[in-house]
């Protein structure tokens, strides 16, 4: 094996390209009918549209390049398609009509723009769909967010069967379609703060009648409900301080496993799906020490049993009988759709992110830190050190290290395989993905850090990971570097303006002014800062305080920020605001937009574009010569 060229840290030759980067395939809401999995693609060559496929004897597209199946309720949309039987109802992003793609393929929604639908289920006995429908009026009007039956007989708008609060998630039908369960919540709390279970009876005419309330509360954070087949309700609470998996039966609650573990997740994206009912299991994937893993739970004995696989990040569990289907990566396993059989313990990969050529030797396996921020407290984070097959460093030199904070803020890292970090650490960086305090995996305790601290704990907890892998030698405390996007975006700027410790930073569509954002964000997280911040504009100086844009004059380090022109989540008022209040100061900011993108960008040559300006920035400030492109 030839010696390792002599390079310093930053600056070595790496294959994973930022085209390489950009060409990732996004997978997600994996579904099971009987055996047959199905899934959906983003393509980032057809400039992040989506499309279901399905594998039968190989991978096929079930939708027509025309279509983009996806939805905009609650903006982060999910919940897009169902199936069942072999039939098929999904949300067209275009026009936000459901479709039906199989059986008497054509429109089921009318062509009415003010709505919008995800979350479906078919009610087969009443040919209809039950659904969550957004209702936008404009005109200054509210949105409007309600639970509606769609008959199949014609397209139609829908018909409301519940109403009154202000989100709805989750409709889900018992087995004999008898009756619905639904989770639901209002202002000021977000789904992870409380909310309400409720299961209703269902007449034959589709309308629901007597209403229970099952569980939640306004400090219960209640999610995922799905029916056994035995009628039984099983859904996932943080009653105990962690969201464990519950059953409802015979009146009476019931822990199912009780463990200081996470069974669920920030629902930020509607049709989440972290456990599954099948005939004779619960499968199950959970957090522990930052890794996610996979299970089982007998749902008359509770035993609970691990299953063995080699991936560290497991989203979207379905299962039928004994066939279970995630989708799935760790740092070295590209996401993929993975179908498993319980009883023999076999599973196959059905499809990949990406198929590129590259050596694992090439990829830096992460572990997770732990370190102090208070003399009582500890933050978490996952470390990537520099790794490449081909270069080692000069003697004595420390890496440059790269924070990257997650957004959110309520979100967390994980350690998945993720080709954009990998961009940097084969080129010989080190990176820091920060679980700071607030983050999901820990316990609603640690989630709660955050509250009435935004601005303050993201932004010391990131200082003081990077600062302890300083102290042990595993960064260079002079070139320390910091990106984030969406809420990372505004801790980015808050830690460029409010410490001295980076010598550069990118932020991704990331808040700028709070005030601004609380007045002119979406419905959904309209509220959600009344927690992180204060109730508003009773706690307006503190809104003032810890915005970025108000204190402009404290950011010298040079800034590139990155902003979809299309983004309703974080609008592009919020990155043009500080960029103009930093030219006007005069400091080195570079400013990049992408037309037809929203909050997170899906095109491949945007995200490409994007990644080689952020390392041309950062090797201009660290003063690095780039190998390659």
């Amino acid at each position: 094996m030839p010696a390792r060229k002599v390079s310093p840290f930053g600056s070595w030759k790496s294959p994973i390209s930022a085209l390489v980067a950009s060409q990732i395939v996004g997978l997600s809401e994996v579904s099971l009918d009987s055996e047959s999995v199905y899934w959906l693609e983003t393509r980032p060559e057809r400039r992040g549209r989506r499309t279901i496929v399905t594998h039968r004897e190989s991978n096929e597209d079930v939708t027509s390049s025309e279509f983009d199946v996806g939805t905009r309720v609650y903006e982060y949309g999910g919940g897009s398609y169902i199936v069942r039987d072999g039939d098929i109802f999904f949300s067209n992003f275009d026009d936000m009509r459901i479709y039906r793609a199989q059986k008497n393929p054509g429109a089921v929604t009318s062509n009415t723009p003010r709505f919008r639908y995800a979350d479906l289920i078919v009610n087969n006995e009443r040919r209809a769909l039950f659904c969550v429908r957004e209702e936008h009026e404009g005109n200054g009007k509210p949105v409007v967010n309600t639970l509606v039956k769609i008959s199949l007989e014609t397209p139609n708008e829908g018909t409301v069967i519940e109403s009154g609060n202000d989100f709805y998630l989750s409709p889900k039908l018992s087995p004999d379609e008898s009756a619905l369960a639904w989770v639901t919540w209002n202002f000021p709390n977000m789904p992870w703060d409380g909310t309400e279970l409720w299961k209703a009876e269902v007449g034959r005419d589709g309308m629901i009648g007597r209403k229970t309330r099952i569980a939640g509360g306004l400090e219960e954070s209640v999610i995922q409900p799905e029916w056994g087949p035995d009628g039984s309700l099983y859904f996932i609470s943080d009653r105990t301080g962690w969201w464990n998996i519950h059953r409802y039966r015979d009146g009476q609650i019931e822990n199912m496993h009780a463990a200081k573990a996470e069974f669920g997740e920030p629902q930020w994206h509607l049709g989440m799906s972290t456990y599954a009912v099948s005939s004779r299991h619960l499968v199950c994937t959970y957090i522990h020490d930052g890794l996610y893993k996979l299970a089982t739970i007998d749902p008359e004995s509770k035993k609970f049993t691990n299953i063995r696989l080699p991936f560290t990040d497991i989203m979207s569990v379905r299962a039928c009988g004994e066939t279970v289907a995630i989708c799935a990566s760790s740092p070295s396993n590209p996401t993929s759709i993975v179908k498993l059989n319980l009883a023999t313990g076999k599973w196959d990969v059905l499809q990949k992110s990406t198929y590129a050529s590259l050596h694992v030797s090439y990829l830096s396996i992460p572990r997770e830190v732990q370190f102090a921020t208070k003399p009582d407290r500890s933050a978490y984070g996952f470390y990537y050190p520099p790794t490449n097959p081909v270069y080692r460093s000069r003697p004595g030199e420390k890496p440059p290290l790269l924070v990257k904070v997650h957004g959110g803020p309520t979100h967390a890292a994980a350690a998945s395989f993720d080709l954009q970090i990998q961009f940097f650490t084969s080129r010989g960086f080190a990176v820091l993905d920060v679980n700071y305090g607030g983050s999901t995996g820990y316990g609603r305790k640690y989630r709660e850090r955050l509250n009435g601290m935004w601005g303050s704990v993201d932004v010391e907890d990131s200082a003081n990971g990077a600062k302890f892998l300083c102290a042990r030698g595993k960064a260079d405390r002079k070139r320390l570097l910091i990106r984030g996007g969406s809420a990372g975006g505004f801790t980015t700027l808050a830690s460029l303006a409010f410490t001295k410790l980076y010598r550069a930073g990118a932020c991704y569509y990331g808040i700028s002014d709070l005030e601004a954002w609380a007045r002119d964000t979406h419905k959904f997280e309209s509220r959600y800062l009344d927690k992180m911040i204060g109730p508003y504009p009773a706690q307006r100086k503190l809104y003032v305080k810890r915005s970025p844009s108000h204190s402009v004059d404290k950011i010298t380090s040079p800034l590139i920020l990155f902003q979809g022109l299309d983004d309703k989540v974080v609008p592009p008022s919020q990155s043009e605001l500080i960029v103009k209040l930093m030219q006007k100061k005069k400091r080195p900011v570079n400013y990049v937009t992408f037309e037809g993108e929203g909050h997170g960008f899906n095109a491949g040559e945007h995200i490409k574009d994007a990644l080689e300006l952020e390392l041309e920035l950062y090797c201009k400030t660290l003063g690095l010569t780039k190998l390659d492109s």
